[in-house]
């Protein structure tokens, strides 16, 4: 097995022991939770649920696009997410970029509280 450690700058840098992503027999990736953390300057983007779940996927598509992949290439995603009544908005938004045929498995937990205090998380594994 090998295994490559996927990094940009283009999405928010680790603030923990973790990677942004690990790319395994250069063919699945793993990717550490994204949450709406701005690259650049590294804070949160809260305004409402639909830009912090723009912000979110929009780092997904970053580190996704480090390992030469796009939203095409997933095949399963986790949304955590801190109060069910805004799954609605959030799918609004995570929706817009996958095909509703090809969309990928997914699961939508909510849980008692998020890194940051934030209202949604999303994970991904996608295959080359």
């Amino acid at each position: 097995m090998t295994k490559r450690i996927i990094t940009t700058t283009n999405a928010p840098a680790p603030i923990g022991p973790y990677n942004q992503a690990v790319l395994v027999n250069e063919t699945t990736l793993y990717t550490s939770g994204q949450i709406a953390l701005n690259p650049t300057t590294m804070e949160l983007v809260l305004d409402d649920i639909l830009t912090e779940t723009k912000q979110v996927m929009e780092n997904m598509k970053a580190v996704l696009k480090a390992a030469e992949m796009t939203f095409d290439n997933v095949i399963k995603t986790s949304i955590f997410i801190s109060d069910m009544n805004n799954f609605s908005k959030i799918n609004e938004v995570y929706g817009t970029y996958f095909d509703e045929a090809t969309a990928p498995a997914r699961e939508t937990v909510e849980v008692a509280c998020l890194p940051k205090n934030v209202n949604v998380e999303i994970s991904m594994i996608a295959i080359k």
